[in-house]
This record gives C-alpha cells, structure tokens and sequence, in this order.
C-alpha cells in the first residue's frame, strides 16, 4: 500500500480527541461565565427601567399631572400593576402608562419582585405595603461583583 492510501493510525486519532476534549473544556466555563454576565446585564437594564417608571410616576404625581393616591404613599404607586395599567390625569378620558409590562427577572424567570415602600429600611426583604419606593431581585444568587442580586 502506497503512504497516500493508508488513514489514520489508533494513535493519532487518540492524540486528537485529546487535544478536542482539553479544548472544549477550556470552552465550557467561558461559554457558562458569558451567559451569566448577559443575564447580570439584563437585570440591571430591568431594574434601571422599573426604578426609571417609579420615578416618573413619582414626578407626574408631584407635578399634579396625575391623580395621585392617598397623602400617605408620598406620591409612589401604589402597585406595580399601576405602572403598567396607566394612572388617570385630570381628564377623565386619558391614562398615562409607565410600563409597558413588568419584565421578568432574568434569574427567577418570573415576573415577580421585591418591593420596598418609603418607610422600609434600605436592606429590608419585607414590604411594608401603601406604596412602591424601590424593587429588587427575588433571586438567592450572588453577582460575579461578589455582591447578591436582591442588593442590586
């Protein structure tokens, strides 16, 4: 048989599933490291978006361009269905949404989070009811940052 009709010998192909298998398990916690900082992304890009809705409501309830619930919410909705289903103005007629919808925690896969009103302590993980100061991640994990999710 000439050189060039011979294959592959056992040792070579051995050689190169080595080479592949140490290859492709320097990929795998890259690949994993990657996914985690786009959901991480995501969630600061959710919770901006959310803190941004709660803040408008707060400066249109201010500015009297909504009805505004009782004295004791301090202008903060009282929900966060209220930013998605709109807030009345003075014209009977017309609702000014906030949200669209109530994004998904990209951790959880739910659409449910952590609320804190005014009068709540910053670190607190129970709401105190009347009104929405702030959201959190109901998430039990820890950012690549070393600090947990319902922190952020």
């Amino acid at each position: 048989m000439s050189r060039r009709n011979r294959g592959f010998t056992l040792i070579e192909m051995a050689v190169t599933a080595t080479v592949l298998a140490i290859l492709a398990s320097a990929a795998v916690p890259m690949v994993k490291n990657g996914m985690r900082r786009q959901r991480e992304l995501e969630l600061q890009r959710v919770l901006r978006e959310m803190r941004d809705a709660i803040d408008a409501y707060k400066a249109s309830a201010d500015q009297q361009k909504i009805k505004a619930p009782a004295l004791e919410n301090n202008g903060y909705p009282e929900s966060l269905e209220i930013l998605v289903e709109g807030a009345s103005t003075s014209k009977a007629t017309m609702k000014i949404r906030f949200l669209r919808r109530i994004p998904i925690d990209p951790f959880t896969g739910k659409a449910e989070w952590g609320l804190r009103a005014l009068t709540d302590d910053p670190g607190s993980t129970s709401w105190g009811g009347h009104s929405v100061f702030d959201v959190y991640s109901l998430s039990q994990g820890t950012g690549s940052n070393g600090v947990p999710y319902r922190e952020w």
